[in-house]
């Protein structure tokens, strides 16, 4: 079974990863600095901590959890965006003795030379949420992130009908994530299926169209503003990548004193779920870490154990095909976003709180 190359970056609230950075443990040390006081047999390589919340706060302590109740030790690092920090910390995992690098890709030339130097010590890899190509992990484990991306279209798409804009030639930005990550492309690839149809019949008009460098969400607030004085304030809709750029889009809105338009996010956040509650954002898409962390752990214990790896299929990566295992996604709208916290992933009193809390009643 073949199944579609997947998924991705997500949102950041920039004042909570302040906070929950420091709390990145290595086997109990701090790892955001690349030290690490024990070894471990899964070693977990992270990207950052600013762009979005998710990594530190949903990802590692799924992870930990994960792998300790499927009996494996761990030892964890996060690279605050540097690619050679992360080579230098997959070094020191295999110094440490690591059997498995769980990694989470910064970008396709360094993460794939991590995983050829691991291969050539005798140590696989798993591609976590992000699929390093030209690669050589044993397995990538992740959402569908081309389904990320029609959910995100469909959710624009169901805003501008919602509006009253469907019908008269709504202009249309997107702000994509950032170019040296292949999930970006999966997710635009996503949302362009469902809104090029409507491009080319006319019945929306094509915006500006720009990558975020490094999902950055400060630069993504600087794209969206010129792309606002370049189109005079005529933008209807906005497909946004993840949550984090989309809090930039809302924050350029305000700032213009507009009113709020049709935009898609992604990765659920507090953030992004207080928007849609008070109408600044239309949707974002949900993926639960807690199953991506069950299954890479899973994957992670199957390399160890040297038994078949459970997957739903194969992606391609280049010539080759790599196995996979993948998750569909959930796309969260006001309607229907109360599901997050009643199964657990997070608590109603994180969006529910100041401002937002009359919007919960």
């Amino acid at each position: 079974m073949r199944v579609t190359k997947l998924a991705g970056r997500s949102a950041a609230v920039l004042g909570l990863c302040a906070v929950i950075a420091a709390l990145v443990v290595v086997g109990g040390a701090t790892a955001s600095s690349g030290k690490t006081a024990a070894g471990g047999q899964v070693c977990v390589l992270l990207p950052d901590t600013a762009t979005s919340i998710r990594w530190v706060h949903y990802d590692t302590p799924a992870l930990k959890a994960s792998l300790k109740a499927a009996g494996v030790t761990s030892q964890f690092y996060n690279a605050n965006d540097d690619a050679q920090t992360q080579k230098t910390q997959a070094n020191q995992c295999l110094g440490n003795g690591a059997k498995v690098i769980i990694e989470v890709a910064l970008d396709a030339g360094s993460a794939s030379a991590i995983e050829k130097q691991a291969k050539a010590k005798g140590v696989p890899s798993i591609d976590y949420d992000r699929q390093v190509i030209g690669g050589v992990a044993s397995i990538y484990v992740s959402f569908d992130g081309k389904a990320v991306g029609v959910l995100q279209g469909q959710g624009i798409v169901n805003g501008l009908k919602a509006n009253g804009k469907y019908g008269k030639h709504p202009v249309v930005a997107e702000l994509n994530g950032g170019s040296t990550d292949a999930n970006s492309f999966l997710f635009k690839g996503g949302y362009d299926s469902v809104l090029k149809p409507l491009y080319a019949n006319g019945t929306f008009k094509k915006g500006p169209d720009q990558f975020v460098p490094g999902w950055d969400n400060q630069k993504a607030a600087t794209i969206f503003d010129q792309m606002l004085v370049k189109t005079g304030n005529k933008i209807d809709a906005v497909a946004a990548a993840n949550d984090g750029i989309a809090s930039s889009v809302v924050a350029d809105l305000k700032a213009h004193n507009l009113s709020p338009i049709p935009l898609s996010g992604q990765d659920a956040t507090p953030q992004g779920l207080q928007y849609i509650i008070a109408g600044w954002q239309t949707m974002t898409v949900w993926k639960d870490t807690r199953v991506l962390a069950k299954d890479a752990a899973a994957a992670a214990v199957s390399l160890i154990k040297g038994t078949a790896l459970k997957t739903t299929g194969t992606v391609p990566n280049g010539k080759a095909k790599e196995p996979a295992f993948i998750i569909p996604p959930v796309a969260l709208t006001k309607a229907n976003w109360t599901q997050i916290y009643k199964s657990g992933f997070i608590k109603k009193t994180d969006v529910c709180t100041g401002a937002y809390a009359k919007y919960c009643k």
